[in-house]
């Protein structure tokens, strides 16, 4: 489905809804790391890439304080007051706790929202990574701004959809989605400073092109898993900061202060930091390895990236480790890692750009021989972050 087709989907499925065309297109981009796993909630760094995949909110203002909203994507509508905004109380809907939050946490900044009809429509896969909880979040930011009056420096209202997912929604996320989703280029990655919320535009060599992997192995965060992994890390850091009191996150910490003192660290704790202090450097090697292409570099990045993700973050299931031996099989292979939190979802490969399409049809059919599952293969382009679809 092209852009026009898209837009007349949207806009023939509000019209049925709402009685009318919507006076406003708002958009944001999901995102893929390229390297960085659970670095952003540590404070150090991510190389982040939006995605060519993205969340429209077509949007008409109403005459009271009430939001109505629906999806194309998701069963189920609703509508909430934003003079009391509560979670939804049916589990079909929590799909909206996303677009409540973000209206609750304005509001408490201080901003008047006005009310409106949305429509959402989404080209992210659910549940896979790649942000489309955080590219809702951004679309819904936009929408009130446009329609309530006001403007937001894009870096406060990324941080307003971390808030609004870590109180409201429950996920106690770092900030790289919603700092991906809201400030993304088109044409690079980013490398992304979680401590300084500041960013690098990082190119990468036009002979590489990155393509998704898609497990089809749903993913679930607000599970103890990813909770647990964030405590072992804070554990660590308190650990760490009695012997060097300037440490205030795992940011701080070099593998030669880590080897020092790992002694004192409870073993899953010392294997979680460890992994870390690993891939933030990581991801400072891969600022100069991407826009010069280099291959072996990029393999062994990549390669590291995911066995510690396996072996010491323990972030990876079967369909993952049956991923990776797909893509490492593939026509044109670069390198190939998890992405996003991991426990399923996507993973992503570096692919020699002229092999693209070789790469995709041999991994999947790699994958479903040995999973019986059928994934979802295809490249993604670096693309804007959020804003206005159409002026």
């Amino acid at each position: 489905m092209n852009t026009q087709e898209r837009l007349e989907r949207v806009t023939n499925a509000f019209r049925t809804r709402f009685g009318a065309e919507p006076s406003s297109w708002c958009r944001a981009p999901g995102r893929v790391d390229l390297m960085g796993s659970h670095t952003d909630y540590n404070l150090g760094y991510v190389m982040t890439m939006t995605v060519d995949r993205d969340t429209w909110l077509a949007a008409r203002p109403r005459g009271d304080r009430e939001v109505h909203v629906a999806s194309l994507n998701l069963p189920g509508s609703a509508q909430f007051s934003l003079d009391d905004i509560q979670p939804a109380g049916d589990s079909e809907l929590r799909w909206t706790d996303y677009i409540r939050g973000v209206a609750k946490v304005l509001q408490e900044a201080g901003h008047r929202l006005a009310g409106f009809d949305g429509l959402i429509h989404s080209t992210i896969p659910l549940g896979s990574g790649l942000s489309s909880s955080a590219a809702l979040e951004m679309a819904t930011a936009i929408a009130f701004q446009e329609l309530s009056g006001f403007h937001l420096d894009t870096v406060e209202m990324a941080r307003l959809g971390q808030r609004a997912e870590n109180q409201f929604v429950g996920v106690n996320c770092g900030i790289l989605d919603q700092y991906s989703s809201a400030l993304g280029r088109a044409g690079a990655a980013l490398l992304l400073d979680c401590r300084d919320l500041t960013s690098l535009d990082v190119p990468i060599h036009p002979d590489i092109g990155v393509v998704i992997c898609d497990t089809k192995a749903p993913r679930q965060l607000i599970g103890t898993e990813y909770t647990d992994r964030r405590r072992q890390c804070e554990a660590g850091v308190r650990v760490l900061q009695q012997r060097q009191p300037e440490i205030s996150s795992l940011r701080d910490v070099s593998i030669d202060v880590f080897q020092r003192y790992q002694q004192d660290l409870p073993p899953a704790v010392a294997q979680r930091c460890r992994f870390i202090i690993e891939e933030n450097s990581r991801v400072l090697e891969l600022k100069d390895a991407l826009p010069h292409g280099d291959r072996q570099k990029l393999h062994h990045l990549l390669h590291a990236s995911y066995v510690g993700a396996r072996d010491l973050y323990e972030i990876a299931v079967p369909p993952m480790e049956a991923m990776m031996n797909a893509m490492l099989q593939g026509p044109g292979v670069i390198g190939a890692r998890q992405a996003g939190a991991g426990f399923g979802g996507c993973m992503v490969a570096l692919v020699e750009a002229d092999h693209v399409e070789r790469f995709a049809s041999g991994v999947a059919e790699a994958y479903t021989r040995a999973t019986g599952l059928q994934p979802s293969i295809y490249p993604v382009v670096a693309a804007p972050g959020a804003g206005l679809l159409l002026a």
